[in-house]
């Protein structure tokens, strides 16, 4: 479905919606006969009154006028219960629906590899998992049924007038065209108004989280006016697209009104005007009956309108959901081996990568790491270091060449069984909103209170956790803004610990840090490093001299490789860079 089309309605879209009806089909049919019943028992309404009219009042007949009342009543009462029902199921099945495209959505963006999340929108996608999947439910409570309903009424109170009288149903019907073909113009233009407005919730939803995640950089630089006035003109932006939504809506439902007020008077006016002149042909109870019939006619058209625009909203919001849910970006999980023993050889043999096509990052990378073996990965911001740590978990699929670990491709492994055997600690520590165990754990059911109490005390950090008010019970804020970044590091390498890597991490993690974090950190780190295969990206080059190897890159290559002492006799890129940086620590 073009979203941008003034086309009303998208077949194949609306089947593949209705399709996730399917476990909820009991409930879905009672709705539709709960439409049907209320477009009955609304049409009978009128009938009775006509007769009330014809026989009870104007034959002075008290039985029959008792008995007619009570029919009316028992109808009205039958009509509310049922539109109580069909406003009760038809949100529910609403709600239902969004639940499973959800959760759907939700675990098919968790499959997505890296890339899709580096061009992608944070916003966008919030937006479309969130205000978008409530435009899809309101399209089984305020769009479809309701329609479904209004067109029945209009049927049927359509037919009972050409029953009750053809010459009245004529005035009425000559008038219809007016009114269907105002809605027609008014569905096309709100189609493409609210196609705009989608688009600025989107815009506006970006920038908003955007800056709000960045507010420290905003006032760091002073970046409040310029920020003010971006927000204020796409703000206007947003309003000019809702103002022409209610533009819209202020010049059609005058005209329905209006059009309907027509009709009633040329009812009342051919209708009295056949009385006055004692012709007799329309009585009173018709002329009556039919004011009625008219507004089931005229309003459900106005209200079908509107109902139309909320089906439109949500069309376009259900064909933004599953655009996402057809995009292939998932890395490919065909791997068999599982609940296998990892004892952490790893080995690079010509491997070549880049982020954007035709722009390599790696350039034919090959090194091995033995088991239980330290190796540190140095070099300059770009050099390629932690895209390494990237294609190790199969974040993204390499161009060419082969890793390996234990003599396997990481490719034999199941995705999930390769990313359990490592575990990364990187520089910039993301916490949860959550408790500080529940930021260790991740909520895994196996691993409890007391184990990542015993965990602490083995590491090091038990004593800075214990100071906390409520200890591991201590909620970090979101993004664990309540922590320093020394604590957030200790807190990342507890979480690492825990989890039993065959495969140890450290991506720049002591790169931010205070001296008393850092003592912390090296002591957490000779436990955690002990007698596992241990990857170290450091920028600080003091902190690696005890790696059994050092590997050093530049501009995507392997320039140097070996001991910290062998590195610094053979002078060159290692060396260099360390006597640069021990300057600069002296002069500091």
């Amino acid at each position: 479905m073009n979203e941008d089309s003034g086309k009303a309605f998208d077949t194949h879209l609306f089947k593949r919606l209705m399709m996730h009806t399917r476990p909820y089909v009991l409930t879905f049919f009672g709705v539709a006969l709960a439409a049907i019943l209320l477009s009955v028992f609304a049409v009978m309404t009128p009938l009775f009154l006509r007769e009330i009219i014809n026989d009870a009042i104007a034959h002075s007949d008290a039985q029959k006028l008792y008995w007619l009342t009570i029919g009316m009543l028992v109808v009205l009462i039958a009509q509310v219960t049922c539109q109580v029902l069909f406003n009760y199921y038809a949100n529910w099945l609403g709600e239902s629906v969004i639940k499973d495209i959800r959760i759907s959505l939700f675990n098919h963006m968790l499959g997505f590899r890296m890339k899709y999340f580096d061009t992608s929108s944070l916003g966008v996608l919030v937006t479309r998992a969130v205000a978008d999947m409530q435009r899809i439910g309101e399209i089984f409570s305020q769009g479809f049924f309701v329609i479904v309903a209004d067109l029945l009424k209009m049927s049927i109170a359509a037919i009972v007038m050409v029953v009750i009288n053809w010459r009245l149903s004529l005035l009425v019907f000559a008038i219809l065209p007016v009114i269907l073909y105002a809605t027609r113009l008014f569905q096309k233009a709100m189609k493409v108004a609210f196609t705009e407005v989608r688009a600025q919730v989107s815009e506006l939803n970006s920038f908003v989280q955007e800056r709000l995640t960045g507010m420290k950089i905003v006032h760091l630089f002073t970046r409040e006016d310029i920020e003010s006035e971006k927000f204020r003109k796409i703000n206007m932006k947003h309003k000019d697209a809702w103002v022409k939504t209610v533009w819209y809506n202020s010049i059609f439902f005058p005209v329905a009104e209006i059009v309907s007020s027509i009709a009633v008077g040329l009812i009342v006016w051919y209708g009295g005007l056949q009385n006055v002149s004692n012709l007799g042909t329309e009585d009173f109870g018709t002329i009556f009956a039919f004011i009625l019939l008219i507004d089931m006619l005229f309003r459900p058209l106005r209200q079908i309108a509107d109902k139309f625009n909320t089906l439109q909203m949500g069309m376009v919001a259900a064909n933004r959901v599953f655009k996402i849910l057809d995009t292939e970006s998932n890395i490919s999980d065909v791997g068999v081996l599982d609940k296998t023993t990892i004892k952490g050889n790893i080995k690079f043999d010509e491997v070549t990568f880049g982020y954007v096509a035709d722009e390599e990052v790696l350039h034919g990378i090959s090194f091995e790491v033995k088991a239980g073996e330290t190796v540190a990965i140095v070099g300059a911001t770009g050099a390629g270091k932690s895209t390494i740590i990237n294609l190790l978990n199969r974040f993204y699929e390499i161009n060419s060449g082969h890793i390996f670990i234990d003599g396997v491709d990481i490719k034999q492994y199941k995705l999930s069984f390769l990313r359990r055997q490592i575990a990364v600690v990187l520089q910039d520590v993301f916490l949860f909103a959550d408790s500080i165990a529940n930021n260790i754990s991740l909520k895994d059911p196996n691993i409890s209170p007391q184990m990542i109490a015993n965990a602490a005390k083995q590491i090091g950090v038990d004593e800075f956790i214990s100071s906390l008010p409520k200890a591991y019970e201590y909620n970090v804020k979101e993004r664990g803004t309540m922590l320093s970044s020394g604590q957030r590091q200790l807190i990342a390498f507890l979480r690492a610990y825990i989890s039993n890597p065959s495969v140890l991490v450290l991506d720049e993690a002591t790169s931010s840090i205070d001296t008393y974090s850092e003592q912390l950190i090296q002591r957490a780190t000779e436990k955690i490093t002990e007698g596992r295969t241990s990857i170290i990206i450091a920028h600080r080059l003091a902190t690696i001299k005890k790696a059994d190897k050092i590997i050093v890159m530049d501009a995507g290559k392997i320039v140097e490789s070996g001991t910290h002492k062998e590195l610094l006799t053979k002078k060159g890129y290692y060396s260099n860079l360390y006597e640069a940086q021990f300057m600069a620590e002296e002069h500091g």
